[in-house]
């Protein structure tokens, strides 16, 4: 089909710019396989085109008929074709962003209005979820993933941004071995995320998975890190968190908690301007996210 419709502008080009020659300059083609399509659509309509001399090339009554049809349909893909550069390339549309609930709310919401000011073109449209991984919908252009392991297989690129470090948090008082390996982690109750929230430790060169022991399940950081404060169980959480938080301790454990990694997905290595804007703008800003 796009072959087709190659040679129908090949067609109009050549009888626009009154010969092979100049339609060959125009379209960046040379003569020769201007040539040889030219004759290709004459064999496949069966009916020859152009009649042409040395001195001048000239309509038959099927090439007229011929040009008269296609002529608006190539202007109507040349305007289309325009615009769909302009999209690509004009930093002004709808960005739509999907954010972790609770994720440097405050920061995030500051670094947003900023960009906002900057590109007033564009109009931001910004959407939470709660869940540990979000359903990859083709409405938003930029998707934010926190994650330990692998993110499932997808079509959409992603770019893994930071490493936020995590550890088990206790409460300050609690009665925990000073130093606990991670086996006996189940036995005490722990405050998760999801009732299927298991916990990673890398140890030299492998990775240890556990259980925790469920005593409460919260979604939220926040909500996880206020029952660990008042000493319901330990918590897995960012030590952004929680390690200048006076009434929590993170325990010492024989492996290390997996770090947490932010991941940007979008849907096509040929980014939009709108999309690209916002990508770089929030690369220059990390800083903000780890001097915490």
């Amino acid at each position: 089909m796009i072959d087709a419709l190659n040679g129908y502008l090949y067609f109009v080009t050549i009888v626009e710019q009154g010969s092979i020659t100049q339609a060959s300059k125009v379209l960046s083609i040379p003569k020769s396989k201007l040539s040889r399509r030219l004759a290709l659509l004459e064999q496949q309509l069966g009916s020859q085109l152009l009649i042409r001399t040395t001195r001048k090339q000239q309509l038959t009554e099927s090439g007229l008929l011929l040009y008269q049809a296609c002529k608006p349909h190539v202007e109507a893909l040349n305007v289309m074709e325009n615009l769909v550069h302009d999209t690509q390339n004009k930093v002004k549309g709808k960005l739509s962003i999907l954010l972790p609930l609770e994720f440097f709310n405050k920061v995030i919401s500051s670094l947003i209005t900023e960009f906002a000011f900057q590109y007033p073109d564009i109009e931001i449209h910004c959407h939470h979820y709660s869940s540990g991984y979000p359903e990859f919908d083709h409405q938003y252009d930029l998707v934010f993933v926190l994650h330990e392991e692998a993110l499932p297989v997808s079509n959409w690129i992603g770019k893994t941004l930071l490493s936020f470090p995590q550890s088990i948090y206790t409460n300050k008082n609690d009665k925990v071995e000073s130093r606990i390996i991670v086996e006996k982690l189940v036995v005490h109750r722990a405050i998760t995320s999801s009732e299927s929230e298991q916990w990673l430790f890398r140890n030299a060169d492998r990775v240890q998975v556990i259980s925790p022991n469920i005593a409460m399940v919260l979604s939220s950081n926040e909500m996880r890190l206020e029952a660990c404060e008042r000493g319901i169980g330990l918590a897995k959480l960012p030590d952004y968190l929680g390690k200048n938080n006076h009434a929590i301790k993170a325990l010492d454990i024989d492996g290390k908690v997996m770090a947490q990694q932010l991941t940007i997905l979008f849907q096509s290595r040929n980014i939009p301007a709108k999309t690209r804007a916002f990508l770089d703008y929030f690369q220059s800003k990390l800083g903000c996210l780890t001097n915490r």
